[in-house]
């Protein structure tokens, strides 16, 4: 507790001995001082409990409960500042970058028995001591974002049989947590390794409506925050058409008479939407893989007007940037019974990423800018995957 709370706490503890001498104050403060700021209003309940069963005059009740409540709350409130300040110290010192890495061999095979010496890193052309490494088999923590907007639901059994698929070519270890997402976002189980639990979410996965797929990721992103270290990344099932993206995205491209007129009209990575989830998945090392719906295909439009053209083709940009990015990789379904080994073959490339983490050269500051990431493998015949860079922010 700050100096200030804890003259505070005395404060309200002498007053409390004022009123009833048969309780010590010294007491008191320490009881307070040893609580939570979620306890607070708890104990004042116990304080006026006291009060009111002490055999004190009327007046002086009332004088308690108008004396106490605004110091408690101000006790209170230095306690907030203290634990913020103390949130915001962690915060700034976390400097490591985090690269998720795949290593193929010439003809596209995944190689998985790499050591932490087969790998150089540059940052900005500068080699970095690598000061992290992980194995190709160690666990991840992964959000499984589905979904439930209007433009899915005449194959959602296909979907949850896809989805439960990849459960099933997951790690042992692997925990995962379900999300679905129309108008609304909503969190179907928290990070588990119990399946069962994981394959009923995905079955419960329902509704129609609107599809908020940025607002889902930022919400899969904070949850994957509260995994501390571990291996990150998000597999999101999705036709790409954000609502809110493609209200905008409509009047960026409302004077464009041809197609190739509204795609440029529309400033598809530009959208501070994209940018905020790119920002935080460089922060956290988080992988993105988004498997894109047949639906969201501007190629398949059956009336192509240039705007929906437009909105369309830069849906579908965006979800690539997302993978490039993060390292990950856009799987485009053409047909629905592709989606079970697409999300197999998004289970196997998880289970042949390396993870490795270095700290930028000098210490440098998140500067704002951007900076460039180079992978190489010992082996010349060999080929790294990796982010290409990040913004420090």
């Amino acid at each position: 507790m700050t100096p200030d709370g804890c003259r505070i706490v005395e404060a309200v503890a002498r007053f409390v001995v004022a009123i009833d001498a048969n309780m010590p104050y010294r007491a008191i403060a320490k009881s307070l001082a040893c609580r939570d700021t979620q306890n607070i209003k708890g104990q004042s309940q116990l304080f006026m409990k006291h009060s009111y069963s002490l055999k004190t005059p009327l007046r002086c009740r009332f004088l308690f409960a108008a004396f106490l409540f605004p110091l408690l709350l101000i006790a209170g409130s230095a306690l907030v500042v203290q634990a913020q300040d103390a949130d915001e110290v962690v915060r700034t010192d976390v400097s490591l970058v985090q690269l998720n890495v795949g290593v193929v061999d010439q003809r596209g095979r995944a190689v998985t028995s790499l050591s932490r010496n087969d790998f150089t890193v540059y940052e900005d052309g500068v080699k970095q001591p690598i000061l992290h490494f992980e194995p190709t088999d160690a666990p991840f923590s992964l959000v499984l974002l589905l979904d439930m907007s209007g433009s899915t639901v005449t194959f959602r059994q296909q979907l949850k049989q896809a989805a439960w698929r990849f459960l099933d070519a997951l790690a042992p270890e692997d925990r995962v947590a379900v999300i679905q997402f129309n108008a609304k976002v909503k969190n179907l189980t928290g990070f588990s390794t119990d399946r069962k639990k994981t394959a009923y979410a995905i079955q419960i996965a329902d509704g129609a409506g609107e599809t908020h797929l940025y607002d889902a990721l930022k919400q899969a992103l904070g949850e994957l925050d509260k995994e501390g270290k571990r291996r990150k990344a998000i597999v999101v099932l999705t036709d790409g058409l954000d609502t809110q993206l493609r209200n905008s995205d409509r009047a960026s491209g409302a004077k464009a008479q041809t197609n190739e007129e509204a795609i440029a009209a529309i400033d598809a990575k530009g959208s501070s939407a994209l940018n905020t989830i790119l920002s935080a998945a460089d922060r956290q090392g988080v992988t993105i893989y988004p498997l894109a719906l047949p639906s969201g295909d501007a190629t398949r439009l059956p009336l192509p007007d240039p705007v929906i053209t437009g909105i369309y083709t830069a849906a579908r940009v965006r979800l690539q940037a997302l993978a490039d990015r993060t390292g990950g990789r856009l799987n485009e379904i053409q047909r629905l019974d592709q989606m079970a080994r697409l999300y197999a073959e998004v289970a196997a490339d998880l289970r042949s990423l390396y993870t490795v983490a270095y700290q930028p050269s000098g210490g440098r500051a998140r500067d704002g800018k951007w900076h460039e990431i180079q992978i190489e493998v010992a082996q010349p015949q060999l080929i790294a995957r990796t982010r290409p860079g990040y913004f420090a922010r």
